[in-house]
């Protein structure tokens, strides 16, 4: 099986312009290919996920990836799957984020000795002249045509700034950059980008003839994929400082039945023979499913340590009801009222709840305990001496922990 074919197997392939001509590049190693990355924050978080493991796949397979930062096209803004206008960030905080991802990329891929590059698109985008642009680039792009395309459309109610409409227009130029400077052939994106993966394969071919050699490619499930990055309480980041080891591991833990095989599938580098033994699995075999994900992504994110410092801490956890390694809110003194502390305020400066009456509805409904005990009484108060040492850990609903502590 080629690499090709894996990625079939895998369930990555949503569409291509070329089926056959990229089959031939990437499973024998020809493929100079880019995917898109926007430094809308200073770290990567799991919705990136996805797009990071098929370069990771496609590089061991002797393709080249070319890490393409936005750093101009942050400065417009992707309208795709948005219904209002990004912020818009300074310079320094956009280089900033394009720094934190190179060190967060290097897990996944290797940079050395020319075998992948990162490059920014502010290094062309930025030098642009406005009427070249129009003349050189938007005459190859149809209005009419570009207002069909998705990512238009459902903003079109709540208004398009011409300063988005921009943006398929950017990136198509960002293909036909890398095909000029790298010998980029090929560029993957998710599903909610494919409009915009034409316009770049469309303008190389107008520009530098049908024949010349430009492919696209998407990812199924990538919107998806972006859509895993977020929880109830915000994303969940590569970065440790912002998502723990132990927090990633409970995350991907927690995935839904239905969703578990799925994501071995596609994320983990498990062969593909090992993964369709677990298609009959269900009960508890899907929970130990869970655990093979959850132990896995952590181990390529954070390393194998860490990764079984969050397995054995979750276990821990199930068990006995306390983790040393799991996320800890450090209280002080001020934080007591009379040398206790209620359990509504302490669900509130864990950060499990956003306010009192969050706190409220979870104990009174059940949701909530310490050490392993369910917390009915909204008044249930816990001294200094209780917090002390080791703390105890407090849980709300099922996959929310925090070990509690007083400095």
């Amino acid at each position: 099986m080629g690499i090709y074919e894996e990625l079939q197997a895998r369930g990555l392939i949503a569409q291509v312009t070329d089926e056959e001509e990229i089959r031939e590049l990437v499973n024998n190693g020809k493929a100079t290919f880019y995917i898109g990355f926007d430094p809308t924050a200073d770290s990567l978080h799991v919705g990136h996920f996805m797009a990071l493991c098929l370069m990771k796949r496609l590089q061991e397979a002797g393709n080249k990836p070319i890490a393409l930062i936005g750093g101009g096209t942050a400065m417009i803004g992707d309208p795709s799957g948005r219904t209002d206008m990004r912020q818009m960030m300074t310079e320094e905080t956009i280089q900033h984020n394009c720094d934190c991802f190179k060190k967060q990329m290097s897990r996944f891929i290797d940079f050395s000795e020319g075998k992948a590059l990162m490059v920014n698109n502010a290094d062309w985008l930025k030098d642009l002249n406005y009427i070249e642009v129009l003349r050189e680039v938007g005459a190859h792009f149809s209005v009419n045509r570009m207002l069909t395309a998705e990512c238009y459309k459902q903003r079109m109610e709540k208004g398009l700034s011409f300063l988005e409409f921009n943006y398929m227009i950017m990136q198509s130029y960002d293909f036909y950059a890398l095909f000029q400077k790298y010998g980029c052939n090929l560029q993957f994106g998710g599903d909610d980008q494919w409009s915009n993966m034409l316009g770049g394969t469309e303008l190389i071919r107008r520009k530098l003839g049908k024949n010349a050699s430009a492919m696209t490619i998407t990812l199924l499930l990538n919107s998806e994929g972006k859509k895993m990055g977020k929880t109830q309480k915000g994303a969940v980041w590569l970065d440790a400082e912002k998502t723990s080891p132990f927090e990633f591991y409970q995350y991907w833990r927690n995935v839904a039945d239905a969703d578990v095989l799925k994501c071995i599938r596609m994320l983990t580098f498990l062969p593909l023979e090992e993964i369709d033994k677990m298609d009959s699995w269900e009960g508890a075999q899907l929970n130990q499913a869970k655990e093979i994900l959850a132990y896995e992504l952590t181990k390529m994110v954070h390393g194998e340590e860490e990764a079984k410092k969050a397995m054995d801490a979750a276990k821990e956890l199930f068990s006995q009801g306390a983790a040393a390694d799991m996320p800890t809110a450090e209280l002080t003194e001020e934080d007591l009222d009379d040398g206790k502390i209620d359990i509504l305020t302490m669900l509130v400066k864990s950060g499990l709840v956003s306010s009192k009456s969050d706190a409220r509805r979870a104990v009174t409904q059940g949701g909530a305990s310490v050490d392993g005990e369910k917390v009915t009484d909204i008044y249930a108060a816990f001294t200094k001496e209780t917090l002390a040492g080791e703390g105890i850990v407090l849980k709300k609903g099922k996959k929310n922990f925090r070990k509690v502590i007083i400095k």
